[in-house]
């Protein structure tokens, strides 16, 4: 092939790549198939799937692990043992409530120290958080999102706080408290308060970013106590 069809093909993988990750076939880590299983799905090489991986990878849509495989989103911090010992002794108010500390200086120091990659990267987030067809596909693009944040602000006890947050907050009761409280409009305002933290990010505006951030959150705290029946 010369070069305009090996970018056609690449477009076109690329593409079925993403709208297979947008389907329901996706487990709740994101797992995708196997290469080999990819190659035999789309007609293509083993060699061809991994190059367009490893550029997606880069684009920040998926991650790999040494002998796990391939994930859609942005790994998690391991901190499931300290994690689970703290789930059953705390609520996910409290949880929101430790979020509004750490996650606005998160995002603060992104502004100052995201690079341009990865600010392009929590944008490809963001649209596939917007295109996810069911609760399930759309908590993990958006914890992709916050997770890529905490990962880029360039401060290591912070990220770890914000991974302890957010290993208890995948208890799956959790996880269906606040599937139960999304609806279109509320994609809808969530899709708009992301894009209004990268903005801030992108314009390395730190006191945009924090306000941003703590709107976003706030916002989820209300949705959260009224479906608490605390609103």
């Amino acid at each position: 092939m010369d070069g305009a069809q090996v970018d056609e093909a690449t477009a076109r993988l690329r593409e079925q790549l993403v709208d297979l990750m947008k389907s329901a076939e996706l487990g709740p880590d994101g797992k995708l198939p196997t290469e080999r299983a990819l190659a035999e799905r789309f007609g293509t090489g083993r060699r061809f799937i991994r190059q367009v991986l490893d550029a997606m990878e880069r684009e920040g849509l998926v991650w790999r692990r040494q002998g796990k495989g391939t994930f859609a989103g942005q790994p998690a911090d391991p901190m499931g043992d300290l994690a689970a010992k703290i789930t059953g002794e705390t609520n996910a108010l409290e949880v929101m409530e430790a979020r509004l500390i750490v996650e606005p200086e998160l995002a603060a120091l992104c502004a100052k120290r995201m690079d341009d990659e990865d600010i392009e990267a929590l944008r490809n987030l963001a649209e596939q958080e917007w295109e996810a067809p069911d609760p399930q596909t759309m908590e993990l693009w958006d914890g992709s999102i916050h997770r890529l944040i905490a990962q880029s602000a360039g401060n290591r006890p912070l990220m770890t706080a914000h991974a302890l947050l957010e290993k208890i907050r995948s208890n799956p009761d959790w996880v269906a408290l606040r599937a139960s409280g999304r609806d279109a409009a509320s994609l809808d305002v969530t899709y708009a308060e992301h894009l209004a933290i990268i903005d801030a990010i992108a314009a390395r505006d730190p006191d945009a970013a924090r306000q941003a951030m703590r709107q976003h959150l706030q916002t989820r705290l209300r949705a959260l106590e009224s479906e608490l029946g605390l609103g």
